[in-house]
């Protein structure tokens, strides 16, 4: 008997949907669509099983069935805690997908998704998005190929290619079909990394009227408050909002983290500092997942600039960021991983972090992380190391000349903001007149483009405090 419900697709509504699956099993291909109708939404449905239920219960209903396992190993590798190159499990996972690929004939769009995602695996993100906007092309309806390529390109810093990849099939997602909302969601989000902040708005609303629920149209609100300053209206929205977005496990503590901003970027430090240990530390120690362990050093880290006084709470972050030092998957990743072993004062982690990225830096290959760690990942995490040294003038030196490439270590504005702040703290507190005058540049720089920032405001009173002290 099929265990899933009967809304989901069976093998004839995938194939009248044009994107006809190679099984003969209808529950297989129904676990297929509870799988990624979890994914789409950002949330583990316990009424479908959860994601890693309902990926059990698919490989048992058809082991041989290539798109479940592609499937199982995308997600896998989209969630960037793990690698083949660290995981056998994971390693021997792919190498199964590619196998089964090769025994079964496919159609030419599953062919694409195998092929896609075993170039993820090896770190060829670039060219794993060239596989997924192909299947596009030909299949705009593909959620699938949709989601894993907006990730991917959120990883890569690619932007604009993020609203633009969604923007070229949103004509084909009628009201009527079922998700059209999410897509919708996706194309707000590429919209406001493009700096489009009232059309991401509106997009984001529309979508929102469909699905109150809808935690990455929530999460574009969130952003168009943050670049815009906007603090009050971005506070109200998150407690009109909350009860909406608070049980999306996957989503939920990184709109806190952006709860968290307003906070800072308010001076209001008790209430991030109360967010942080009720909500971000307690949902990031639970779910141990990258982004919310990236959200509790980024969160940190902020309050750490401003001056607060953190703790013991980055002795307790270490438990879930120790094991990662080696992991170089992604050099967000590691640079955040890294803030945390510097916070925590664990010189023997740092060194561990620092070493093996260096060693991985100089491996031949496609691997496009590795291929920027010696130009861009080293030296962000260099200036790290040089700013908690009370190294300034040099954080300056290693910032400044890759200000303009930070973009390509991925993650969104917001996320990578912080390096924007670190260069200003860093030429602040340089001795070098010239790193002085650079930083009163910058802050009239970040005024500009976001004005009424109490953040700002008070950088620009620090940087008039040291010029007149010199």
């Amino acid at each position: 008997m099929a265990w899933a419900s009967p809304s989901l697709r069976d093998c004839k509504a995938w194939q009248d949907a044009g994107l006809s699956l190679s099984t003969s099993s209808n529950e297989a291909c129904k676990l297929f669509d509870a799988t990624l109708n979890q994914y789409v939404t950002w949330t583990n449905d316990k009424t479908l099983g959860g994601i890693e239920g309902c990926l059990a219960k698919l490989h048992e209903a058809d082991p041989t069935f290539v798109m479940g396992h592609v499937m199982a190993n995308g997600l896998e590798l989209i969630g960037t805690g793990s690698s083949v190159l660290l995981d056998q499990k994971l390693d021997s996972a792919v190498k199964k997908m590619m196998e089964l690929s090769k025994m079964q004939p496919l159609t030419e769009r599953e062919q694409l998704h195998v092929s896609a995602v075993d170039l993820f695996a090896k770190g060829c993100l670039p060219e794993a998005s060239e596989q997924w906007e192909q299947i596009l092309q030909n299949h705009p309806m593909d959620l699938l190929a949709l989601k894993f390529v907006h990730d991917t390109y959120f990883y890569l810093g690619f932007s604009e290619q993020m609203r633009d990849s969604v923007a070229r099939v949103l004509p084909y997602w009628k009201p009527s079909i079922p998700f059209s909302n999410y897509v919708k969601g996706m194309y707000s989000f590429g919209l406001i990394e493009t700096n489009f902040y009232d059309q991401a708005q509106k997009v984001a609303d529309e979508a929102l009227a469909v699905d109150p629920k809808d935690a990455w149209s929530v999460h574009t609100i969130a952003h168009v408050h943050e670049m815009k300053a906007e603090l009050e209206k971005g506070l109200k929205f998150m407690q009109q909002t909350e009860s909406h977005w608070k049980d999306c496990d996957m989503l939920a503590c990184h709109i806190f983290w952006h709860w968290g901003l307003y906070f800072i970027e308010k001076g209001d430090y008790e209430a991030a500092l109360t967010l942080y240990d009720d909500y971000i530390a307690t949902h990031g120690f639970a779910s141990g997942a990258m982004l919310d362990v990236v959200d509790n050093s980024s969160l940190l880290y902020r309050l750490q600039m401003e001056g607060v006084n953190i703790g013991d709470r980055w002795k307790k972050l270490l438990q879930i960021t120790k094991p990662h030092a080696k992991d170089h998957v992604l050099l967000f990743n590691d640079l955040h991983i890294l803030m945390s072993s510097l916070g925590a004062n664990d010189q023997e982690m740092t060194n561990q972090l620092l070493t093996t990225l260096q060693e991985v830096s100089k491996i031949p290959g496609a691997n496009h992380q590795h291929c920027l760690a010696q130009s861009l990942g080293l030296p962000l995490c260099q200036a790290l190391v040089e700013f908690e040294d009370g190294n300034y003038s040099k954080a300056v030196e290693l910032l400044y000349p890759v200000r303009y490439q930070i973009l390509q270590i991925g993650g969104s504005n917001a996320q990578r903001d912080i390096f924007n702040q670190l260069l200003i703290h860093a030429a602040l507190n340089s001795k070098s007149k010239h790193h002085q005058k650079l930083a009163r540049c910058l802050l009239i720089e970040r005024d500009a483009f976001k004005p009424n920032s109490p953040l700002t405001e008070r950088l620009m009173r620090k940087a008039s405090a040291v010029h007149c002290l010199g």
